[in-house]
């Protein structure tokens, strides 16, 4: 199997051109690849697939096989490969996910394109989330592993759950996280980030991804982040925020509508092949 890895601020995965290259099982080829000793070593998987209702599509397995509806970052990555590999070469990109038709906007510098992407609708309804509760769990309690934590539910196309707190880098990121994944009042499972407002503009977060693990990135995380810190008033609308990710930086504007555009770093770290 010929393969690219990529990165979005640090957020890696295994990148399949599937116009050219098809993939059998790609829940145990994530599981394989994804191996740091046995394999390429990534969060997950991407699969870059011709559509018939956008551009490309995109489908996308964490490490440990389960498929995931959406990811920034592997939104942007796709944009960059796409449109510099030739495939796609359009200033505005359609990319079909399991969570919906996202547009990507392709910016060029010297030839090199840079991708910012519509990631649509934050969303605080529990059924859209999904969440056990009947009503919307912003700055609510949550009891998990016998520890009550102030949280915000939100929606980018996967279930986030945001707390807010001070610097997330003390943080025992795997007990407290793996307890909030499986929490039952999550019936899908969900991402769980730990953020530090530093100022309006800057946000400071550690993220646990669902079927993954703590990760250096994760761009529905951070949008999810930065639409929590503005629904509790911690940030403004229609303002740039810049959260600051183990792996790198990413820009968030969340607007009025509460629709949320992402930009930030994605980049080539090379191209190979794998017997699978």
């Amino acid at each position: 199997m010929r393969f690219t890895k990529m990165q979005g601020a640090g957020n890696d995965y295994i990148y399949v051109n599937c116009f050219e290259e098809t993939v059998n099982d790609p829940e145990n080829v994530s599981v394989k690849v994804s191996d740091r000793h046995f394999g390429i070593g990534a969060d997950g998987l991407v699969l870059i697939m011709p559509s018939d209702r956008a551009d490309v599509r995109m489908r996308i397995f964490n490490a440990d096989g389960s498929e995931a509806k959406m990811c920034g970052n592997a939104s942007r990555c796709i944009g960059k490969y796409v449109y510099e590999r030739g495939i796609i070469r359009k200033d505005t990109i359609t990319l079909e996910t399991n969570s919906g038709i996202k547009i990507l906007h392709i910016d060029t510098n010297d030839g090199r394109a840079e991708v910012s992407v519509d990631m649509g609708t934050a969303a605080f309804k529990p059924d859209m989330i999904p969440v056990l509760s009947t009503e919307p769990m912003i700055n609510a309690p949550l009891t998990s592993d016998g520890v009550t934590y102030t949280v915000t539910a939100v929606s980018m196309g996967n279930p986030h759950c945001v707390i807010f707190g001070d610097d997330p880098d003390g943080i025992p990121i795997e007990r407290i996280g793996k307890a909030i994944e499986h929490d039952p009042v999550f019936p899908d499972r969900v991402n769980v980030e730990f953020a530090q407002v530093i100022d309006s503009e800057t946000i400071k977060m550690r993220v646990w991804e669902r079927g993954s693990g703590e990760t250096l990135a994760c761009g529905t995380g951070a949008c999810a982040t930065a639409a929590a810190a503005v629904k509790n008033g911690l940030c403004p609308k229609g303002h740039g925020i810049k959260l600051l990710l183990r792996g790198g930086v990413l820009n968030i504007t969340v607007n009025e509508e509460w629709s949320v555009v992402m930009s930030g770093d994605a980049g080539f770290i090379c191209d190979g092949e794998i017997e699978i």
